[in-house]
């Protein structure tokens, strides 16, 4: 759990948003419409060069809140990265992670380090990054490590200029598939969006999702989407930035359901190796502890729009189908056994830590009311 924590703590300040605080969004008039309409072929149309392909690739991270008023309004100053523009000194915790990464690195072999780098790109592209290079090279006594960290910081520009110049087609590809999902959330015949989607808006988008190549749902696919969703906050558009949300929700429920059945499969496969009476003993013991019923709700959960999450968690404690403290479990199993196993820094860790993060805060709230 200590693992966990830090890792948490060096996530959530510094990742792109699935549950942003904006501004309740209404549904538009015709001028409005026509406006949005404009909006929107200007936001999809600015995305698909190789020369902003680039700049996805180090986006800048979106922070959003709520004024302490309690009123949702739009920040008076462009969001900037804590991290990449060192606006705090980062804990020891932060520190500590970058260090095993730095660590990792510098022993990786070289046909290792592209691979490497390009999951970890926001963050082994940032100056804190390369400082605490610089920091760990003063301080090495040992002198062969010292020249494995001088040879990494020589290399690491290489190479991330080489990940960027080598991605810039994959994420013009991303693009056009991140822009097939949002138009699926527009209004059939019109192309308009109104905003709060229709259940039906969600399905279709949903819907898109499930279509695509499981491979496509990668670094670049969020990278795309976290540099839409940047492009719209500045453009004041809160609309597409909480339909952008809704695809970072969906992308983190089907990414983490495929992650659970992948390793409920290994597991099973396991136990089924030592016998039919070792297995009929883990079963029994699930069912015995509500395990199984949390395990089934759960993965009902990844496939629910997370506006709806509140009612169906009032829905499973009212009826005593699930226990509070069991789903809580299954959450928090799922954290440690699919997200931290995830590469650290990258951006599916982020986006599926917050969501689960997010889930066992509804379900703190929720069991509050029952």
């Amino acid at each position: 759990m200590i693992i966990l924590a830090a890792v948490l703590i060096l996530l959530f300040p510094h990742s792109l948003s699935a549950f942003l605080s904006l501004r309740p969004p209404t549904c538009m008039s015709p001028l409005h419409q026509h406006h949005q309409q404009q909006q929107r072929r200007q936001l999809i149309g600015s995305f698909g060069t190789s020369k902003h392909a680039e700049q996805q690739l180090i986006p800048t991270f979106l922070h959003m809140s709520k004024n302490p008023d309690g009123n949702d309004k739009a920040p008076q100053s462009q969001p900037k990265s804590r991290l990449e523009g060192n606006i705090r000194e980062p804990s020891p915790q932060e520190i500590s992670i970058m260090d095993d990464m730095i660590t990792k690195l510098s022993n990786a072999k070289p046909y290792e380090l592209p691979n490497a780098v390009s999951k970890a790109i926001r963050i082994v592209s940032s100056p804190r990054f390369f400082l605490r290079i610089a920091e760990r090279v003063d301080t090495e006594q040992n002198p062969a490590d010292k020249e494995k960290l001088i040879a990494l910081a020589e290399n690491l520009t290489a190479t991330i200029n080489a990940v960027v110049s080598t991605t810039q087609d994959k994420l013009d590809d991303r693009a056009k598939t991140v822009e097939d999902v949002v138009k699926a959330a527009a209004e059939p015949g019109s192309g308009d969006f109104m905003v709060p989607l229709s259940m039906e808006r969600v399905d279709a988008m949903r819907a898109e999702m499930d279509k695509l190549d499981p491979e496509t749902l990668d670094e670049g696919f969020l990278s795309t989407v976290d540099a839409w969703m940047n492009k719209s906050q500045q453009d004041g558009m809160d609309g597409m930035v909480g339909i952008l949300q809704k695809v970072l929700q969906m992308y983190a429920g089907i990414a983490i359901s495929r992650a659970r059945l992948e390793l409920m499969t290994n597991v099973g496969a396991a136990v089924a190796g030592k016998g039919q009476a070792e297995a009929d003993q883990v079963l029994a013991e699930q069912e015995a502890t509500g395990l199984k019923n949390s395990a089934a709700f759960m993965e009902s959960l990844m496939k629910v729009d997370a506006d709806l999450w509140d009612r169906e968690l009032l829905g499973a404690f009212q009826s005593k189908d699930v226990k509070p403290k069991s789903i809580i479990s299954e959450v928090q199993r799922t954290m440690e056994a699919v997200v931290l196993g995830l590469d650290n820094g990258s951006m599916a860790q982020r986006v599926q830590a917050e969501f689960l993060k997010e889930l066992i805060t509804r379900i703190e709230i929720v069991e509050k009311k029952v």
